[in-house]
């Protein structure tokens, strides 16, 4: 059984103008320890569906099932690291990375170990009882990757947790967000990042699935087979992110049910870059 199954879902929301269609019949699956990008143009409905898949909005159409029951109502087992780091700014980052485990209760003693335990992991040895405004960015994203992590979620889902940061930066979290991944005894199961940056996506992620520009449907279930540490540098490298980049410019186009890549009902032949 898939880990998190999105099927043919659609979203759209009312306007002044009348109905706005976000996304139309997106299906595909996250399989456990699986790390999956999501790619597509500004506007496409990324980070929306990260939403449907936590549960925090509902699709207008189709079903999100997490471990084969319908997601209809936020998923505590699922956590979220986003853009633009969501920290409270009157808590210090023992306060922060502690707030998720207060409000599900727990014993005081059990919260003061786990959040030891996350900020050690995490990087944030000596800032416990600093405040926000007093880190930088690349700190205050790493409270809020401790933050998620320390509910030890099934899914980690990250909305495009890097862009609000210099390259440098980025670039070292990235590494250690990886790092954390790959090691068995931390969470999650299964991670879920949207982003717009292509070489972000290949770069840290086993299979990108592309979306096209609004409405948006799946393009292709692109898998990365390769190796880690991934060289930037290299042809292979080079040709998947040229081959991604012309699936959402090229490809973009055909609505679905216009002769199109088909995204509904069946699951896409996994794309592949020429040659």
């Amino acid at each position: 059984m898939a880990l998190i199954e999105i099927d043919s879902v659609d979203k759209s929301f009312a306007s002044r103008h009348g109905t706005i269609s976000i996304m139309q019949d997106i299906s595909f699956s996250v399989a456990d320890n699986d790390f999956l990008a999501i790619v597509g143009p500004s506007g496409c409905g990324k980070s929306t569906l990260l939403r449907l898949i936590i549960g925090l909005d509902h699709p207008s159409g189709g079903t999100i099932r997490f471990r084969g029951k319908p997601v209809d109502r936020v998923e505590t087992e699922m956590a979220m690291v986003f853009q633009n780091f969501a920290l409270y700014p009157w808590l210090t980052v023992k306060q922060n990375v502690a707030f998720g485990l207060e409000a599900r209760h727990w014993q005081n003693d059990r919260i003061d170990a786990q959040v030891e335990r996350y900020i050690s992991v995490t990087g944030l040895v000596g800032f416990e009882e600093a405040y926000p405004r007093e880190l930088s960015g690349g700190m205050r994203q790493r409270v809020g990757l401790a933050r998620a992590l320390a509910v030890e979620p099934a899914v980690l889902l990250m909305d495009e947790p890097f862009s609000a940061l210099d390259p440098l930066t980025a670039e070292g979290l990235r590494e250690e967000v990886l790092q954390l991944w790959r090691d068995p005894q931390l969470p999650p199961e299964g991670v879920v990042l949207v982003t717009h940056n292509i070489e972000e996506a290949l770069q840290m992620a086993d299979r990108v699935i592309v979306l096209s520009r609004r409405p948006s449907h799946v393009l292709a279930g692109v898998i990365v087979n390769l190796s880690r540490p991934r060289d930037r540098k290299s042809d292979a490298f080079y040709q998947l992110t040229d081959y991604v980049y012309s699936l959402i410019t090229e490809g973009g186009a055909p609505p679905p049910g216009s002769g199109g890549p088909k995204a509904g009902g069946t699951p896409l032949p996994e794309g592949r870059p020429p040659g």
